[in-house]
């Protein structure tokens, strides 16, 4: 049988003193308390290795900062898991790794890898506005936060200051990609759980709002206010191409050239460009052949067919449409984006066929739908609808005569 041993009493252990030469003491069942010649007194617990039975020691810590009862209470918590055949100091090892790990994915840390992971599924545009409005209000404030100490208290405190500037919409945006980040943490395994799930109800939800378009009946006001507008010739055919075509702004302000096949007259946006990353093949009209005609003397030699004023290199900027329609005495009334609007109503209330409408504007995906790009009967239908809004367009033209 084992040597019975006695154990420790907390006199003992407080009066032990040291020697010349470190010496044990022992409390039973693999704990000692070990001396060192300088006073130094270290709990140790000596136990077999599962498997290889090799003796080996860990440290408990040092008395009195871990007293007796300590000691002993974590003696018993490693002979348990000695029981079940695991084996202390490697288990003590993999919960540190865990913790440090857990401590270096921070918010900030996975708002990356996410980041990363959506890049291409959203166009460009959308990528940077995702990244500039995180990166300003939120990442300042919880980006060092470990993604398992992320709260809801502290989130909200984040987003409070853009719901105090009335920023609803924006605030609106922020609670769906911060959860989007958490559920991407919770997914991937870096976290548990996400915690801020009712974030957005902490703030009031923004009013429903329509971006400002004209009425069908309003055209001719427009394509007279392009007319005599005091514009640069590249922001009127700007204006113009993106009311032929039906694009976002952002779509029309980076046309390229490489883009463009003037011979089958066909715009094919790649996946990269568009909003829901999605390929966009656009029939062009001649009179939108001929605004790229127009430009060709201009921007022909460059890469991008609306080349920015200041930087001829990049293309023009996404907001330039939209300012030149506020300065011809739109404001309040019509941006860029509400051409598509103006399109979409006009088109419908003539009664031509919805699905090309809504193709038109890039918002159907079927798959019966995408596999028709390469179908000829089904570009040349939407031609014909292109050519009719542009023959309606060149109606509405004050230097048109129509009978």
């Amino acid at each position: 049988m084992p040597k019975s041993i006695a154990p420790l009493s907390s006199t003992q252990v407080r009066q032990a003193k040291p020697k010349s030469s470190e010496y044990s003491l022992a409390d039973g069942k693999g704990l000692y308390l070990r001396v060192k010649p300088h006073g130094t007194k270290l709990w140790l617990f000596n136990y077999q290795k599962p498997y290889t039975k090799n003796r080996t020691n860990i440290s408990i810590g040092i008395f009195p900062t871990v007293t007796l009862a300590q000691a002993r209470s974590t003696r018993e918590n490693y002979n348990s898991m000695l029981s079940d055949n695991i084996d202390p100091k490697e288990h003590r090892i993999t919960e540190e790794q865990k913790r440090a790990e857990a401590h270096s994915n921070t918010f900030e840390n996975v708002y990356t890898k996410w980041m990363k992971l959506k890049e291409p599924e959203i166009s460009e545009t959308y990528y940077k506005k995702i990244k500039g409005r995180l990166e300003k209000y939120i990442i300042p404030k919880i980006g060092k936060t470990p993604i398992h100490k992320v709260n809801a208290v502290d989130t909200i405190a984040a987003i409070s200051p853009v719901a105090d500037d009335k920023k609803l919409e924006t605030v609106k945006k922020l609670c769906g990609w911060i959860n989007e980040i958490m559920v991407y943490a919770v997914n991937t395994g870096v976290t548990f759980a996400n915690p801020l799930t009712g974030i957005g109800k902490a703030f009031n939800s923004p009013k429903p709002t329509h971006l400002p378009t004209l009425k069908p009946n309003e055209l001719p006001e427009l394509m007279s206010a392009i007319d005599t507008a005091s514009i640069k010739l590249v922001t009127k055919c700007l204006i113009e191409w993106q009311l032929h075509t039906m694009v976002r702004p952002g779509e029309a302000a980076g046309t390229l050239w490489e883009e463009i096949d003037q011979d089958k007259a066909l715009w094919d946006i790649p996946a990269k460009r568009m909003k829901q990353k999605r390929r966009h093949v656009i029939p062009l009209s001649p009179q939108a052949i001929k605004i790229l005609k127009t430009l060709k003397p201009v921007s022909g030699h460059r890469k991008h067919v609306f080349p920015s004023n200041n930087s001829p290199r990049n293309h023009a900027n996404t907001q330039t449409a939209n300012m030149a329609i506020k300065r011809m005495g739109f404001k309040g009334r019509l941006v860029a984006h509400g051409l598509r609007g103006l399109a979409s109503t006009t088109l419908n209330e003539e009664g031509l066929e919805s699905e090309l409408i809504e193709f038109a504007l890039a918002h159907v995906d079927t798959n019966s739908v995408r596999d028709a790009y390469n179908h000829a009967e089904y570009i040349e239908r939407r031609r014909k609808l292109m050519c009719w809004w542009s023959d309606h367009i060149e109606a509405a033209q004050p230097s048109v005569e129509t009978e």
